[in-house]
């Protein structure tokens, strides 16, 4: 295939599912987009027990707004492309749409990143310091950390998508998934990108890499404090409020390792076994952390059952919906729940 010149400018890409099992995209379909609905059902319930609960108006939760809106972005970012896939069968997307939705993944994926260790900083001051905690995240200080969040994550993948739209590619070029990745579009070109290789690696280093090292360190803090605690019975209460948020990092977390070994050693490996851990990285952690955190904490399942008793006899389907489906999970996960 020719590399193109003055048609280098609208080069088109090709995205790819699960090769070989076509005809069967209409079954498939159903789990994955299961699985779409309850990620954006789960965490828009999240936010809206947090923003109608004043009792909910802490730091905790006010990060764990932050988390939710990341994976709502999360999904609505790489839902339209898989609908068109799985549902349509249209693989073809333009240079700019994929840019601009490889600028989105990324940036929610480093934002996500960054809350997790965001809510880890607010556990450490939170057992550490259990009565000043309100004095030192205020709502400014808490407004402040998530404004740098974001920028950071805005500032960081802005030249990667500067970077890429500078190389050259061939006139028709193929994904190895249904969305658009960096890594994935680098392998496209047909001109020198070890400029773009190397940015994409620093980029992860002082985002994902320096994240998870904090986050270990806060932990090993969490860890001593805890266990510089007397009485066993609040050891043990203390390590319970970081439940919820250790799932989380490991949801965040285990499939990310995951797909980076299968990249790097699994060359043998089936393309759709690359496709599936893809699929796990980004669609997984949105799935799991309204369900985790609905379940393991308690003042949001107190909330949630509360509101599910209000609604009840009520014809307000909007937030009817999103109440069944948060009861759904409790009973699925064995949660006593009485009415």
């Amino acid at each position: 295939m020719s590399v193109f010149n003055s048609s280098a400018l609208y080069p088109r890409f090709l995205l790819t599912g699960l090769s070989g099992l076509e005809s069967r995209y209409g079954l498939i379909s159903f789990p994955i987009f299961f699985v779409y609905g309850t990620s954006v059902a789960g965490n828009i319930t999240i936010l809206f027990i947090i923003r109608t609960e004043p009792s909910l108006h802490q730091p905790m939760y006010y990060f764990l707004s932050m988390l939710a809106l990341t994976d709502l972005g999360l999904s609505i970012t790489t839902l339209p492309t898989m609908f068109s896939v799985f549902w349509f069968h249209a693989r073809e997307i333009s240079f700019n749409a994929c840019l601009v939705q490889m600028y989105f993944i990324h940036v929610f994926s480093i934002t996500e990143s960054a809350v997790l260790l965001a809510m880890a900083f607010d556990r450490f001051v939170a057992i550490r310091e259990p009565l000043r905690c309100a004095a030192i995240l205020t709502d400014g200080v808490i407004i402040g950390i998530g404004l740098a969040i974001a920028g950071r994550a805005l500032a960081l993948v802005f030249p990667a998508s500067f970077l890429l739209k500078r190389l050259q590619y061939h006139p028709v070029n193929i994904l190895s998934y249904p969305f658009c990745l960096h890594q994935d579009l680098i392998k496209t070109t047909v001109s020198t990108h070890w400029v773009s290789s190397i940015y994409g690696l620093i980029v992860v280093i002082c985002s994902m890499g320096l994240d998870s090292v904090l986050l270990l360190l806060s932990y090993i803090l969490i860890l001593g404090t805890v266990l510089s605690i007397a009485s066993k019975t609040e050891r043990v209460k203390a390590l319970n409020t970081c439940i919820s948020h250790i799932c989380a990092v490991l949801t965040f977390y285990t499939p990310m390792i995951g797909l980076s070994m299968i990249r790097r050693y699994g060359q043998n490996a089936s393309p759709s076994v690359h496709v599936l851990m893809a699929n796990v990285y980004l669609l997984v952690p949105p799935f799991m952390n309204p369900i985790v955190y609905s379940v393991k904490t308690k003042q949001i399942r107190d909330r949630i059952l509360k509101k599910f008793k209000q609604q009840k006899g009520e014809k307000n389907l909007y937030n009817t919906t999103f109440l069944l489906l948060s009861f759904t999970f409790m009973r699925i996960f064995h949660i006593n729940v009485e009415f």
